[in-house]
């Protein structure tokens, strides 16, 4: 019968270390931590526990909070002025509840705490609120917030040109957007050759002039840097899309845990928790002159465990990517 869920796993397991014929002396709460370390040992080096998936992200720019639903009142693209600091924002847009403006970026000074605001062209003010009144955005922190169960990011696609240096302005004078509109007509009574060589020059102009934005990630700070001028290179609403590699949760995919790695694993994890918790009561002898011996169990399943582990290298874990150049 194939396993669904957690605990046709751990049911599994005990029965392969002879339960219920012999008492399996380990919690539950023990059982649940080894199957969580086993899981995350699968999601991390097997290769059927990560698949490729792409990310999407809408860039949102900083956020000021109004004491009032006044947002509404100021014009998009003006300088919102700070009474008190004397800080400057640029204006893009409200939300719909009124209560905040979102802006670009600070474009001098820092806001304080219930000042009031004027916009450069509107006139409108505002005032804002005691706390919380300015949230950074994407643009002004310079990442990406990345949800915790993306183990890698490989690349960011690039919506640019090598004409435009991949800025937000100037697509209108990218060069693959000359390219097919002037010369697209040719190519319908040409062969592909002339194309082919084409495609193959411009990407070598691409890499020459512009080449690809330098990425950081960390899956433990779940941000993903873009090392690039944010305020020149994207827009309020851009989407930027990533290429990563995600966990293949179990959750949603019940199959994981009929995968036959993780069921040998799972039992090792299970038995070498056993034996420690039997080595404790090391040559106490039972009823009917039965001997206890937990160091037997605990030092083979540490052997299984080694050469589990040892078989996930060779057999399982995915080849490393090598960077050239």
């Amino acid at each position: 019968m194939a396993l669904a869920s957690r605990t046709d796993l751990q049911d599994y397991c005990l029965r392969r270390l002879g339960h219920p014929v012999i008492e399996i002396n380990v919690d539950e709460s023990q059982l649940s931590d080894r199957m969580d370390d086993s899981l995350q040992f699968f999601q991390e080096y097997h290769f059927d526990g990560v698949e490729k998936t792409f990310v999407k992200h809408q860039v949102v720019g900083s956020k000021i909070k109004l004491t009032a639903n006044l947002a509404g009142n100021f014009t998009r693209g003006e300088d919102l002025v700070g009474g008190t600091s004397g800080a400057i924002a640029k204006a893009d847009s409200s939300d719909s509840t009124g209560q905040f403006i979102y802006v670009e970026l600070m474009k001098s000074g820092t806001f304080v705490a219930s000042e009031q605001i004027t916009g450069s062209i509107s006139g409108a003010t505002a005032t804002l609120g005691a706390t919380d009144f300015y949230i950074k955005g994407d643009i002004e922190n310079g990442y990406l917030p990345i949800s915790n169960n993306i183990l890698g990011i490989t690349r960011v696609f690039n919506f640019g040109g090598a004409a435009t240096n991949n800025t937000k302005d100037g697509q209108l004078f990218d060069m693959m957007y000359q390219f097919r509109m002037n010369d697209l007509y040719n190519l319908m009574g040409a062969d592909m050759i002339y194309y082919s060589v084409v495609q193959s020059h411009l990407t070598t102009l691409e890499k020459l002039l512009t080449g690809d934005r330098q990425i950081r990630f960390n899956r433990k700070t779940d941000k993903l840097y873009i090392d690039t001028d944010w305020d020149k290179t994207f827009n309020i609403g851009d989407f930027i899309v990533a290429e990563a590699y995600a966990i293949v949760d179990p959750a949603t995919y019940s199959e994981v845990y009929d995968d036959m790695f993780l069921k040998k694993y799972t039992t090792a994890l299970f038995k070498k928790q056993w034996g420690d918790n039997l080595k404790k009561f090391a040559g106490i002898q039972m009823p009917g002159g039965v001997t206890l011996n937990g160091e037997t169990i605990y030092n083979e399943a540490i052997q299984e465990i080694q050469a589990i582990e040892s078989e996930m290298q060779l057999r399982y874990e995915l080849p490393p990517q090598f960077m050239i150049g």
